[in-house]
């Protein structure tokens, strides 16, 4: 059985107000979910809600039949990219890659790193602190380390945020390739980051 996604009426409600409700999907192998919606329309909490970090008020997510049972597993199958995540800005980059396999419990090796870095095009900044790297450059270390223990499942919440064009092509070489191996979730309130999808929450008007 291939890899799923499975959202069942989800409902999301902070201080008395109704984010969005009654959101169902499933997403399967091989194939792209958008996240679609104007700003403050709950795409961001719908992310955390799919990653795991935050808990619905209503409705379950189901990721290959694991459940909500078994966070650490799910979080450990899913790279997350999203401008209110941080880089580790006293570390390098190579530390910041090393940093996050150790902390979702797998074993660092420096060539993967390196090449993972490589692919962002950032490998010959590999050993300066991340401080002096340009906001595009954080977003680039951002996607490093979402991809470097290789996810099942690959999220992007306004994927595009403060990349250039040689950046933004990074990403769509990214997207292209997580597409083909794997599962893509975009949330975003612009339809032209993302080129294909096969299945859209609009989250406009869901209330």
């Amino acid at each position: 059985m291939g890899l799923t996604i499975q959202a069942t009426a989800l409902r999301q409600v902070f201080n008395r107000r109704t984010i969005f409700s009654q959101i169902s999907f499933t997403v399967g192998e091989r194939s792209a979910l958008l996240i679609a919606g104007r700003n403050g329309s709950g795409k961001s909490t719908l992310v955390k809600i799919l990653c795991g970090v935050l808990t619905p008020t209503a409705g379950t997510v189901t990721i290959d039949g694991d459940g909500a049972r078994d966070q650490f597993a799910r979080k450990a199958r899913i790279g997350l990219v999203a401008p209110y995540l941080q880089v580790y800005e006293e570390f390098s980059a190579l530390e910041n890659l090393h940093l996050s396999m150790t902390l979702r419990g797998y074993r660092s090796d420096e060539t993967a790193n390196r090449a993972m870095l490589d692919r962002v095009a950032l490998d010959p900044k590999r050993q300066d602190p991340v401080r002096g790297f340009s906001s595009g450059m954080k977003q680039r270390l951002k996607y490093a380390m979402a991809l470097v223990h290789r996810p099942a499942v690959l999220v992007l919440d306004e994927p595009m945020s403060n990349l250039d064009a040689e950046g933004a092509a990074i990403v769509r070489s990214v997207m292209d390739d997580q597409r083909r191996e794997g599962i893509l979730i975009v949330a975003t309130n612009d339809r032209t980051d993302i080129e294909r999808w096969d299945t859209e929450v609009n989250l406009n008007d869901q209330r």
